[in-house]
């Protein structure tokens, strides 16, 4: 069990989702509501995590509404339990975003138990063709960003055909001026650590670490159980050791929402080490912040690391 950010992982993924099933039951059950705009007009869009909430409501401006389900920087998406609030709301949404890829099937599962042909469910693993197995941390990685950007301008054309040009503008905006820091600090970092070795304690950082130019030589198998909540093998954890051990990454990154024992671990072994230290985190931090602060501020955090280690 997660010390860290995971305090909600005490039961299966499965059972998690049997939990949400009176809740789709009773939405399901309703026979009313359907898709409603928002007050004056607005579109009524639900996002499941905050994260494409935030993306979503700088692209909708004053012609939209959003509602996010999590909000909590405590709360895991995983594993959310929905409340029949929750249900309420992607019942009602004019257009839905959900990360899918596995990763929220409570609110999949919640859209399908009350469909509407008046809906636009947006889901970002349909949109960049990926499915469950696959990294659901998509949001880590700027090519991913920017497709979903166009998918959510795309619906809201669709839903307000003329409204095209405000849509464009927001998009505009958010692109070369919201994401101005964002795509600089990515491109900086590209530039002067391109093909460096580094390390991570779990899978959210694998979607950017590409991104930005860094060989992410940790075992996958590893990542992706750390980030599972699951046991890593004894020889992907010797590996992890032995990197650390040897001096082999040039930065070390961890999920500071999940520092489990074995994360712990390895955070000392790379203090001892001398391998600069980055964190991230699963969900936005602090609550309230944007999407791009919250990602400028970790890009600055990792910049900074690879800094101290760098000749």
């Amino acid at each position: 069990m997660s010390t860290g950010f995971r305090p909600q992982r005490l039961l299966p993924r499965t059972a998690c989702i049997l939990l949400a099933v009176p809740l789709v039951l009773l939405v399901a059950g309703c026979g009313g509501g359907g898709a409603a705009a928002a007050e004056d007009g607005k579109l009524n869009v639900v996002a499941a995590e905050d994260f494409w909430g935030s993306i979503a409501a700088q692209l909708g401006g004053e012609a939209v509404v959003v509602t996010s389900v999590i909000t909590n920087p405590a709360a895991d998406p995983h594993d959310y339990e929905p409340t029949s609030a929750d249900a309420r709301a992607l019942a009602g949404a004019q257009i839905s975003i959900v990360n899918g890829i596995g990763y929220d099937e409570w609110a999949s599962k919640l859209l399908a138990a009350s469909p509407d042909s008046g809906r636009t469910e947006i889901s970002v693993g349909d949109v960049l063709g990926l499915a469950s197995g696959d990294n659901p941390h998509q949001w880590y990685s700027p090519a991913s960003v920017h497709r979903v950007v166009d998918a959510v301008v795309a619906a809201y054309e669709k839903a307000r055909p003329g409204k095209a040009l405000y849509f464009q503008q927001q998009k505009a905006r958010f692109e070369s001026a919201g994401l101005a820091e964002y795509d600089r600090l990515i491109a900086r970092i590209r530039a002067r650590f391109g093909g460096e070795p580094v390390g991570a304690s779990e899978s959210i950082f694998e979607p950017l670490a590409p991104a930005l130019g860094l060989r992410l030589i940790t075992p996958k198998g590893f990542m992706d159980a750390i980030a599972e909540g699951t046991e890593a093998t004894p020889a992907e954890k010797a590996t992890a050791d032995e990197q650390l051990a040897g001096r082999q990454l040039k930065l070390w990154v961890y999920n500071s929402q999940n520092a489990t024992p074995d994360v712990k671990r390895l955070n000392e072994a790379a203090a001892a080490a001398g391998i600069p230290i980055a964190t991230v985190t699963e969900t936005m931090t602090p609550a309230g912040a944007s999407f791009e602060q919250w990602m400028t501020r970790e890009l600055r955090g990792i910049a900074a690391a690879l800094a101290k280690g760098a000749p």
